[in-house]
């Protein structure tokens, strides 16, 4: 068994000099096993944790874990199992918040020669719930609405739920997609399509590109995306690959986003599950400001059913040929509402249709406003966003 042991006490002036440090690790030909264990006193500060080897990205798992296992067939959700090969590795750390006397850390890292240990047991997969009935919502020809979330975590970085579990829940609420998309990781990609298919749901590939000052959800089966590079290198590398890229939570607490951006995505999380006052017009003024033609999607931002954030609050509607999501996205064809029932404002053709919305009013692209009398309703459509109001002025439905 080789072990590295790191040890010392990370100050303000290291925190400004560079958020991610990175540790030696040498890891001998033959070991079947590499674990980290990282100490420090979680009440003074937080320390992210990840993980590169000789050939690249093998890991992260940010605040969530304080350990970690990689081995040729199978290593801790969000590390990335395979080869360990011989070399220099190193345990990166992100120095999120440093308290100002210092926090002191120690990492040990051991390579084991030979066998690798046994994997930790699996759950099985949970018993898939009956699906409510799907809305009867009028679509282009060819087209269907489809109802999801384009923000979720699992236990591949901080959420509470496996990727089965997640599609359960999803199931359960009547979604038809979910993005699952956790920090800074793609080693949830390779369960998604089993899991979907056992749970009735289509589970897109995505991950959360994670910085300090910043989220983005990176969409689409495109490999990892390196966080640690400007924000502008996200997006030029995720499109080259054949993704889509958008601005979390623009308007938050210490994630808000606060890169800059030379070019600006084409889409942005306006409706993030923090929106619990929409009288508040924080968001759409935010939108407004940076970009009136991004394209807007929703996102529950879920992590764990005792945090009181729903799955598919808010619900993302995208009209999309048979299951591209993705496509529909790309499209413009978006939709958001607070949830999959409640009331929603689309766009059909060359018709504004609302459902659900008696007595709300209609706000037109320039501002203007119209009530809606009746169950459904339809309007001759103008270019750009329309938003359902309750009369409170709180928002209730979104439709790009």
């Amino acid at each position: 068994m080789a072990q590295v042991v790191h040890r010392g006490r990370w100050t303000l002036e290291d925190r400004a000099d560079g958020f991610y440090r990175e540790l030696p690790v040498e890891v001998p030909d033959g070991a079947g096993a590499l674990t980290v264990r990282l100490a420090f006193d979680r009440s003074a500060g937080v320390l992210d944790l990840g993980c590169f080897g000789p050939d690249g990205f093998r890991g992260w798992s940010g605040g969530a874990r304080d350990s970690f296992t990689i081995t040729p067939g199978w290593a801790t959700p969000g590390y990335l199992p395979g080869p360990l090969e011989g070399g220099i590795w190193h345990v990166c750390l992100g120095l999120h918040r440093v308290p100002a006397g210092g926090l002191e850390y120690e990492v040990v890292a051991e390579a084991g020669i030979g066998a690798p240990p046994a994997p930790p047991n699996a759950p099985p997969p949970p018993t898939v719930p009956a699906r409510p009935p799907r809305r009867d919502l009028p679509a282009e020809p060819g087209m269907r609405w489809l109802a999801g979330d384009l923000h979720s975590h699992t236990v591949h970085s901080d959420g509470a739920l496996t990727v089965d579990e997640l599609a359960s829940l999803a199931a359960a609420g009547g979604l038809d997609f979910v993005a699952v998309t956790d920090h800074n990781t793609v080693s949830h990609h390779p369960a998604l399509a089993a899991a979907g298919r056992r749970a009735g749901v289509l589970l897109l590939p995505g991950q959360e590109v994670t910085r300090d000052t910043g989220h983005a959800n990176a969409f689409g089966d495109i490999g990892w995306i390196d966080f640690r590079r400007p924000a502008a290198d996200w997006l030029t590398e995720t499109e080259r690959r054949g993704g889509l890229l958008s601005v979390n939570h623009p308007l938050a607490n210490d994630c808000a986003w606060r890169h800059p951006m030379p070019r600006r995505p084409r889409f942005a999380e306006i409706w993030h599950w923090t929106w619990q006052d929409r009288r508040w017009g924080g968001p759409l003024a935010w939108w407004l400001a940076w970009d009136p033609d991004v394209i807007p999607l929703g996102g529950s931002d879920f992590h764990s059913p005792a945090q009181g954030r729903p799955l598919g609050a808010p619900t993302t509607w995208v009209q999309c040929p048979g299951d591209d999501v993705l496509a529909g996205i790309s499209a413009g064809r978006i939709a958001i509402s607070s949830g999959r029932d409640a009331p929603l404002v689309l766009r059909v053709g060359d018709e504004i249709v609302v459902h659900g919305g008696d007595g709300t009013y209609l706000v037109n692209p320039d501002g203007g406003r119209r009530v809606v009398f009746g169950d459904r309703r339809s309007f001759r459509a103008n270019p750009g966003p329309y938003r359902l109001e309750s009369s409170d002025n709180s928002v209730i439905a979104l439709v790009a």
